[in-house]
């Protein structure tokens, strides 16, 4: 999942959380359509967008009943998108959750060191080159992107606690706590509302 679609999304079978949307109102405008099966085989992505469709997604409840099927996966941010839905069901092999957030810093400073390269950064502006990967990640580095991560994990629970219909601290202790939980382990912690394959749902 990733906030526009580009070549990568057509090479990689990804979607674009922006497409996905469009597509989404559609459907749920079209009077000709009673009900919207959305079929969920992802293991996230980006965070960007994803806050915005799942929005999209429990604001169209009451509308027309949107059922999400974790086909067989449905982790991360495929997850928070799914537990918007008026009903999640998990295929009997599939697996949901994954319900964290996660930032990488690469410090490549020795490599470009032993090649002979030394980098020098001009910049402006007090953060502007706070984890960049020419050096050891510092402290405050550190904290900043840690702050970053925190809240949009904060966002992530209240918005997969608003699905599920239960609080932040219930996803955040008892949903898997950032691991993968298989179908029926899910629908026994109320993470999905029951096991079936897709055409079974469709039926």
């Amino acid at each position: 999942m990733i906030p526009r679609h580009n070549i990568m999304t057509e090479q990689s079978g990804g979607v674009s959380t922006e497409a996905f949307g469009r597509a989404f109102q559609t459907v749920l405008n079209d009077p000709g359509v009673s009900a919207i099966v959305l079929d969920i085989d992802s293991p996230g992505g980006h965070v960007a967008g994803t806050a915005e469709l799942a929005d999209s997604i429990f604001s169209a409840r009451g509308r027309k009943p949107v059922i999400a099927v974790a086909n067989s996966m449905a982790a991360s941010a495929a997850y928070w998108v799914a537990s918007q839905a008026d009903e999640l069901v998990i295929s009997p092999s599939g697996e949901v959750g994954s319900i964290g957030v996660l930032a990488a810093h690469q410090d490549v400073s020795k490599a470009a060191e032993q090649e002979g390269v030394k980098t020098t950064l001009i910049s402006a502006g007090k953060k502007k080159t706070l984890g960049n990967p020419w050096e050891p990640l510092t402290d405050d580095a550190r904290a900043e992107i840690q702050g970053h991560v925190d809240a949009y994990y904060g966002m992530f629970l209240a918005g997969v606690a608003r699905g599920r219909g239960v609080t932040s601290s219930a996803v955040r202790g008892g949903f898997g706590e950032g691991g993968m939980v298989m179908a029926a382990e899910a629908v026994k912690l109320g993470m999905a509302d029951r096991v079936a394959t897709l055409d079974q749902t469709i039926a």
